[in-house]
């Protein structure tokens, strides 16, 4: 597993994949939480995180797709799949060495976002709520980890890479807003309409975000993760 993790991370760090993927990440977020004038701390006068974790959803619909989309589908049109099969690495191994390749640049983005933290921490003339942003920092990463694991997976169904970012992009937006927005509906009531919310990523993340970690929260991610990656696996199987 770990050659695999080590040649996907050097490829995506051998170009601009890498590297362009952080920095329009940074360059999103510190637009959000500095400047536009709806988000931006500088214009609004209150030095929070909370504009970023509300909107770092939707901007990693799009990042996290560009991360995984070559993962599988440039192996099958190349042909270095054929290959990469007949190695002695598991399939089992050669899934999860790639998804966690893809997590790792995920997670150097997110790293990079600490710097805000200490930003907020010297703009705040009543310290910050480093439970809540702790909090926050947890449910976007396990976000993160379940984008990764749709991306791999749509990137495993085909050899287009652009039709594996592009379904990525819908399915990750799917589980994470589609069960909120149908919850809403008058015609479901109180009731169903909870237990249709709970199915998607959204409750949950903002649950986390809240700073209130709950062991089904964690399950939730854990069981959505471990169900795409299995996905995957049988995908590649059936090559």
């Amino acid at each position: 597993m770990i050659p695999i993790i080590k040649k996907e991370w050097q490829q995506y760090f051998s170009g601009m994949l890498g590297y362009l993927i952080i920095i329009v990440f940074l360059l999103i977020s510190g637009l959000v939480v500095f400047i536009l004038p709806e988000t931006g701390i500088l214009d609004g006068g209150y030095a929070t995180l909370e504009p970023f974790f509300s909107i770092a959803p939707y901007i990693m619909l799009f990042l996290i797709p560009a991360v995984t989309m070559k993962s599988f589908s440039d192996e099958y049109k190349t042909g270095t799949f054929e290959v990469l099969r007949t190695s002695p690495v598991s399939i089992r191994d050669i899934v999860t060495g790639k998804y966690l390749a893809g997590l790792l640049v995920v997670l150097s983005a997110l790293a990079c976002t600490l710097v805000y933290v200490a930003c907020i921490a010297w703009l705040s003339t009543d310290g910050i709520d480093t439970g809540g942003i702790a909090g926050s920092y947890i449910g976007l990463f396990l976000l993160c980890a379940v984008y990764t694991a749709i991306g791999i997976f749509t990137s495993s169904m085909q050899q287009n890479s652009v039709a594996a970012f592009l379904l990525s992009a819908l399915i990750c937006f799917s589980v994470y807003s589609l069960f909120s927005s149908l919850a809403a509906a008058p015609f479901l009531g109180h009731k169903i309409g909870y237990w249709v919310s709970m199915a998607g990523i959204e409750v949950h993340y903002q649950q986390i975000s809240k700073g209130y970690i709950d062991s089904r929260d964690i399950i939730y991610f854990l069981t959505v993760i471990v169900l795409f990656l299995q996905l995957t696996i049988l995908n590649v199987k059936n090559r």
